[in-house]
């Protein structure tokens, strides 16, 4: 049976930058600024954090889906906003990231968060925009989508992340490369690399990406979430103290339900009916 659908207006009604809805365990965060091909502010900035933390911890959510209206995914910065005084890296702000506090940047939250995410990717993503997508989990990218590591060109290093995220993604010497010649990569080009799992005809990535989001949210989600644990702590650990770490995550998942019903639908050859319990 479907879950009933939710929908939140992610910011006041004056500044919709922000949707979010959640329907079959899925829940989906859309970029709403078409008109700027959805730069970033810092209210969106702040916003998008809150909305992941409040996902991660809905038992109801098992995948975060994040889109974009428009023909950009993101990209980037709001520059005309930081000119102004207003937005990220404004004169009159004072610091770099104004009234933004670093730790709890998306890029960070996304990394941290046990919520498996999927960034579909139906435009652009530059800048910072760039460093979100590298954020999330999974990227599915639409066959018009680019991808452009333009942070020298613009006299910057990546502003959250990226310099951290890229090479583990792709390596270090195509990372430097991308970095260093602020190269913009098309979608094929992206998935030749590995930075994109999939890449979909024009105006298929949202389908690609909840048929995605319902094959995750079908399984365990308690295991689930372990899994994306453990991957994150492998990063940091070596092989006997992370073996050590998943045989204590092991312990409490063999006392769950969902183990119990994930054995009795593989016994019964029936899909499972897992609870989160």
């Amino acid at each position: 049976m479907a879950e009933p659908t939710s929908s939140i207006d992610a910011s006041p009604a004056s500044e919709p930058e922000l949707l979010y809805e959640v329907s079959d365990h899925v829940g989906v965060i859309t970029f709403n600024r078409p008109e700027r091909m959805n730069t970033i502010t810092i209210k969106m900035l702040n916003r998008f954090s809150e909305l992941l933390l409040a996902a991660d911890a809905d038992d109801q959510v098992r995948a975060i889906v994040v889109t974009g209206n428009g023909r950009a995914w993101c990209a980037g910065l709001d520059i005309g906003a930081a000119e102004s005084g207003d937005g990220i890296g404004s004169a009159s702000s004072g610091q770099p990231t104004g009234e933004f506090n670093l730790r709890d940047a998306p890029p960070v939250v996304l990394h941290k968060i046990d919520t498996p995410t999927i960034a579909a990717m139906n435009g652009g993503a530059a800048g910072y925009g760039l460093d979100l997508a590298l954020g999330c989990d999974i990227r599915i990218a639409s066959a018009n989508a680019k991808l452009a590591a333009a942070y020298t060109a613009r006299g910057l290093v990546p502003e959250s992340g990226g310099t951290w995220l890229l090479p583990r993604i792709v390596g270090w010497s195509k990372a430097a490369e991308l970095m260093f010649t602020a190269r913009t990569l098309k979608a094929d080009e992206a998935l030749e690399l590995g930075l994109v799992s999939l890449v979909t005809p024009k105006g298929e990535v949202m389908d690609a990406a909840m048929s995605m989001a319902a094959e995750i949210a079908a399984n365990a989600p308690l295991a689930v979430r372990a899994s994306k644990r453990m991957m994150r702590h492998a990063m940091t650990e070596g092989l006997e103290d992370h073996v050590q770490r998943q045989y204590l995550a092991l312990l409490p998942l063999f006392a769950s339900k969902d183990f119990r019903e994930g054995l009795a639908s593989y016994l019964e050859k029936r899909p499972a009916d897992f609870q989160g319990q």
